[in-house]
């Protein structure tokens, strides 16, 4: 068995934040190893915590998902960025992927649409 794929969560709003970690937390195939509320914190989880996989959103205060996405791929290049926006607008889209973010999916999708993007960001299958 794959050791599991280790998390960070970027999100500011807190019971997405904390719901998200819940879900993903009761996974044998997935450890989430922190959470920040803001694109800083988020950055520097990282560079401590030698993620795989951060999930990024894409509005934060201060730093946004962009910036954030930029100067966390900039500080821990290993790890896989993907981004979290509540619109399906294109040019969100299209700034994260440019910031390096490996995917970007929509907030209102189904869990096993995060699941499926975070085992493919760290090049695993997922657990049935």
């Amino acid at each position: 068995m794959e050791p599991p794929i280790r998390v960070v969560l970027v999100e500011d709003n807190r019971v997405f934040r904390e719901g998200l970690e819940l879900v993903l937390g009761l996974r044998s195939d997935i450890e989430i190893v922190g959470a920040a509320e803001d694109g800083a914190e988020g950055v520097e989880l990282a560079r401590e915590l030698h993620p795989d996989v951060v999930l990024m959103d894409y509005r934060l205060p201060g730093m946004d998902g962009v910036e954030a996405t930029a100067a966390l791929l900039a500080a821990y290049p290993e790890a896989a960025v993907i981004g979290l926006t509540a619109s399906a607008n294109l040019r969100e889209r299209q700034a994260l992927s440019d910031a390096g973010a490996v995917d970007c999916l929509s907030k209102d999708g189904e869990l096993d649409q995060i699941v499926a993007a975070i085992h493919r960001a760290a090049g695993t299958t997922p657990a049935e």
